[in-house]
């Protein structure tokens, strides 16, 4: 007799709109209980997954908003007879075939806490900043450090780990990943299309922000787990800082005292030759001038903590 196995989905979202219909449409008949929890949308978010059968929890307005709270939220009403938990962002829609390919994956090995695959942008033609992030989902097959936010996730281990952390603005999935290998669960990426995803960037200063945003949580995740052997974000945060702040400072500083120091500069276009080679020149572009950002992101994180206040999130929609 085949064993059944529960599964459950934890939809999330902020004033997503269509998208969010698109999201609770692609879960329905295909897990048995939808949880949207909502981040205080202004848009009739709330009324429409209602609409859609989702089961609604509203945030409180009183405390910052994460990802994390949000999500943590919506698993801590599962009950004890759900197995597998989808994790979707409102602004992603699963694709045909996933669920049934990652619920027979985790059946098959029991030591895997959590299956992610193919997320796509779409509309990659839309702009420049979809098409670059269409690319950054396209992670590589088999054993991975962590996930994103959509996943099909074991309940057993998350709540072995203690599930999320509410407090964190961003990477909370690789922060939740790094525990849970820590505990002696695997990480999985199959080579199956898993989500839909619209990220609706059409202006610099959206991807500016968030590439801004991660480079705050390479710095609050290199600040939790940057200690040997895991090196968690570490170098991603090196690279931020050396980059898009301490180089340029030094570059300007000298050039106070002797101007001939702006040659320098160059190194910033020899980087993005060197990068090409690999990528491609306009994403090597990006990613040079995603340093400025990134290193902004850090500094954020040092300033949050030498005051001592928690930082509120960094939306970029």
């Amino acid at each position: 007799m085949r064993q059944v196995i529960m599964i459950d989905a934890v939809v999330i979202g902020r004033n997503e709109g269509v998208r969010l219909v698109a999201c609770l449409e692609s879960l329905k008949g295909r897990v048995r209980r939808i949880i949207y929890v909502d981040s205080g949308s202004t848009d009739g978010s709330v009324a429409t997954a209602g609409t859609l059968g989702a089961e609604i929890v509203e945030l409180d307005r009183t405390l910052p908003f994460t990802a994390a709270r949000a999500r943590n939220t919506g698993l801590k009403l599962l009950g004890e007879d759900s197995e597998f938990v989808q994790l979707v962002d409102g602004d992603c829609a699963i694709r045909d075939g996933w669920i049934d390919a990652a619920r027979e994956y985790l059946m098959a090995h029991p030591r895997t806490a959590v299956v992610c695959g193919r997320r796509r942008e779409r509309y990659p033609d839309t702009s420049l900043y979809n098409a670059l992030i269409d690319a950054e989902w396209d992670t590589p097959v088999g054993a991975a450090k962590a996930c994103g936010g959509d996943a099909l996730m074991r309940m057993s281990a998350l709540r072995e780990v203690g599930f999320y952390r509410d407090d964190l603005i961003a990477g909370e999935e690789p922060e939740l990943c790094v525990r849970l290998r820590h505990a002696g669960w695997n990480i999985w990426r199959l080579d199956e299309e898993m989500t839909w995803h619209d990220a609706n960037i059409t202006r610099f200063g959206q991807w500016w922000r968030r590439t801004r945003r991660a480079g705050f949580a390479f710095a609050e995740g290199a600040a939790l787990h940057g200690a040997p052997p895991e090196r968690h974000w570490v170098k991603e945060t090196r690279r931020a800082l050396a980059w898009g702040l301490v180089l340029p400072a030094l570059i300007f500083l000298g050039a106070m005292i002797t101007p001939a120091m702006l040659v320098l500069l160059m190194i910033y276009p020899a980087q993005v030759l060197r990068l090409s080679r690999r990528s491609g020149l306009v994403p090597a572009v990006f990613s040079v001038i995603g340093k400025f950002a990134e290193g902004w992101g850090v500094l954020e994180y040092g300033l949050t903590r030498l005051r001592g206040k928690n930082s509120g999130i960094i939306e970029y929609k």
